[in-house]
């Protein structure tokens, strides 16, 4: 593995607090995190409740890799309630990870660990395997071009499990949006979905490792036996919106 990267080349995030929330901030106009003070696992943003629907895909994951910490919103949400998952974040930013006790992100113990080092870099040398990769990772300038290249796409694709998926966050109006759809497109050979978040910005794209036309996909309104109702409640809708744009996909 690479070795740290050293502080000052990031730039420091900026707290800031109502009695109400705490963001995670670069500038006045980008927010990187959101948290609620009287409910810090909760997803706050659509976007993030949005990419939990890979649980359509991988009800009960196993190895969960993030890319980018941020407020660590999904790595709250999924150490409370995926606790039989393995949860490992790499963060290129220490000024960011130095701020994960101010929100509430859980300390490194057997199941979650916090890497500092660039994503991509960790993405190319590893070997170890996952069920879901959650690619979140922007700097106060954007999407790091090391994390939507091809290369990056066809690392994400060779480290998920038979079955498994990457869930990338984008920018929706980014101008090259289009060209980091399709090489996430040509990196998992057309088995992606791309899913709008309302209300926002961003676009949610799905792709699986090992999807075939016999791979069946279903939806419940009912909550699923190993997930809390506190958590269904948060994603429920959005799960049933990434159902919806499957079906659109493989009846098209």
């Amino acid at each position: 593995m690479s070795p740290t990267t050293s502080d000052e080349r990031f730039e420091k995030p900026v707290v800031q607090e109502t009695t109400l929330a705490k963001s995670m901030v670069f500038s006045d106009i980008d927010i990187q995190s959101r948290m609620s003070v009287a409910r810090p696992d909760e997803l706050q943003f659509e976007y993030t409740r949005l990419m939990m629907g890979v649980l359509l895909f991988v009800p009960q994951p196993k190895r969960i890799l993030m890319v980018g910490l941020g407020g660590g919103s999904l790595a709250k949400f999924c150490y409370k309630h995926l606790p039989d998952a393995h949860i490992t974040v790499v963060e290129i930013n220490p000024h960011v990870i130095a701020l994960r006790q101010s929100f509430f992100i859980p300390a490194d113990d057997a199941r979650f660990h916090v890497l500092q080092m660039d994503a991509a870099h960790f993405m190319a040398q590893t070997e170890q395997m996952f069920d879901v990769v959650l690619v979140d990772g922007f700097d106060p300038h954007g999407m790091p071009e090391q994390l939507c290249s091809p290369q990056f796409y066809a690392d994400c694709r060779r480290v998920l499990t038979n079955g498994g998926v990457m869930v990338a966050n984008l920018h929706r109006f980014n101008a090259y949006r289009d060209v980091y759809v399709d090489r996430i497109d040509a990196a998992f050979q057309g088995a992606l979905w791309v899913v709008n978040a309302p209300g926002s910005t961003n676009c949610v794209v799905f792709a699986m490792h090992g999807f075939s036309k016999h791979t069946k996909l279903s939806f419940s309104k009912h909550k699923p036996a190993q997930l809390s109702d506190e958590a269904w409640v948060q994603i429920s809708s959005s799960v049933a919106r990434v159902f919806l744009a499957t079906q659109e996909k493989l009846q098209a």
